[in-house]
């Protein structure tokens, strides 16, 4: 969410496809920098995470026009430090916000300056940028920077807090993690972790790309599939979600202004893993004309 909306799609849109309905606004209080949305299909609410305000707004899952956030979590009690992304955890009903040394956890009907109901850190050297929670296994993976390699996951027990040491680590040259882009998926029934990766510049490039690894390999374990390379199209990738009724995951780039779909029935169908590379089903460009801008 590049730009100050929040734009609605048919699943199905295809092409230069107009959104069907658009959160877009003063009175929605929304700012630009915001790299990090989530929507909660069980209480049917969106989440936005606002980086000058340091707040969380949560909109009604029909919002439309200049609707107003119907809650906000901002104030002093809730150790929101500039927030530009979050995950939530729909089936335990909780907030997920990395703040780099520490991960805070707010109650999913959190309203106000309220306090997390637990936080994780502070701990020098968490670098913790994405998040996201496995409910099956009660895991925690916190996503970042840390090492001597430019990125790493390290997993938690889902309820870790205070000072708590990861049950394991994943990091080291053949992981290929280095730069993470967007918010990152937890695919719990199959035991998968997928997150975009920048491997260049600023401005990203063809050799950007998807990543899945397996959750519970330790150390310097390879990614088992690996979506990228020019003629896919990913150049920045900044987020990803999955669909797992219709075995379909879902990236947006940056660089190209696009939301691509991917059918990838290997991990949220009832194949066996095994490496191979994907073309979109769907690429969607909302607006051609920004796709040359390169803001933030």
């Amino acid at each position: 969410m590049s730009h100050p909306q929040i734009a609605i799609f048919a699943r199905l849109a295809d092409g230069n496809a107009a959104p069907v309905r658009a959160i877009a606004g003063q009175k929605t209080l929304m700012t630009r920098t915001t790299h990090g949305i989530a929507y909660d299909h069980i209480r049917d609410v969106i989440l936005v995470p606002n980086f000058y305000a340091q707040s969380i707004q949560i909109y009604r899952g029909d919002a439309d026009g200049e609707a107003p956030p119907v809650r906000m979590i901002q104030g002093s009690r809730t150790q929101l430090h500039n927030p530009d992304k979050l995950m939530l955890d729909v089936v335990n009903n909780e907030i997920l916000i990395p703040q780099r040394d520490r991960v805070l956890v707010f109650d999913g009907n959190a309203q106000g300056n309220v306090a997390p109901k637990r936080v994780l850190g502070p701990t020098p050297g968490l670098g913790a940028l994405l998040v996201d929670a496995d409910p099956v296994h009660n895991l925690l993976v916190v996503a970042g920077a840390g090492g001597g390699f430019s990125g790493r996951f390290q997993i938690f027990d889902r309820t870790a807090s205070g000072e708590a040491k990861p049950k394991w680590v994943r990091a080291g040259p053949n992981t290929e993690l280095q730069r993470f882009m967007g918010p990152i998926a937890v695919q719990p029934t199959r035991g998968l972790i997928i997150a975009g990766i920048r491997t260049n510049g600023e401005l990203g490039g063809p050799d950007n790309f998807v990543g899945v690894w397996d959750l519970f390999a330790r150390g310097d374990a390879r990614p088992i599939y690996r979506v990228g390379g020019p003629n896919l199209l990913l150049e920045q990738v900044r987020g990803i979600t999955l669909d797992p009724k219709h075995k379909e995951m879902i990236v947006t780039d940056k660089r190209i202004n696009g939301v691509m779909t991917y059918y990838f029935p290997e991990i949220l169908g009832g194949s066996q893993p095994h490496p191979r590379t994907r073309t979109p089903r769907r690429p969607v460009w909302p607006d051609p004309q920004r796709a040359a801008d390169p803001g933030t």
